[in-house]
């Protein structure tokens, strides 16, 4: 199973690191997303992270603010993110790809993420 944690209430301009942790499986072949939803809203993919090469990609909103990591010895995906915004509220997802081999999907394409954790809730106040 995927397990994201690290939500919670910050005020805007401060920083909360997300964490995917996988179990049961290694994620170190996998390249894994991280998305936001807000009620009644589609899933949007935030940013992504690919295997081997950790190469990364980002949502343009999520540029210069977010940063995707991974420690495939602790089978972790970490989503570290600063200068919150009010706007960045929603509740955030990660995902493993599949099919792609190990590489992020193009972005959009999100039926190439088949496993997902339970979310973890961020809120940014003003």
């Amino acid at each position: 199973q995927l397990v994201e944690s690290g939500g919670g209430l910050v005020q805007s301009g401060g920083s909360l690191r997300l964490s995917c942790v996988a179990s049961g499986f290694a994620l170190d072949s996998y390249a894994v997303g991280w998305f936001r939803q807000g009620p009644g809203e589609e899933r949007e993919e935030v940013s992504c992270i690919s295997a081997y090469d950790s190469s990364t990609k980002y949502r343009d909103s999520a540029k210069g603010r977010f940063t995707i990591s991974r420690d495939d010895a602790k089978n972790t995906v970490t989503l570290q993110m600063n200068s919150l915004k009010p706007e960045d509220t929603d509740v955030y997802y990660c995902a493993t790809v599949s099919g792609q081999g190990g590489q992020c999907p193009v972005p959009g394409q999100t039926r190439w993420y088949d496993y997902w954790g339970r979310g973890t809730r961020v809120t940014v106040s003003s």
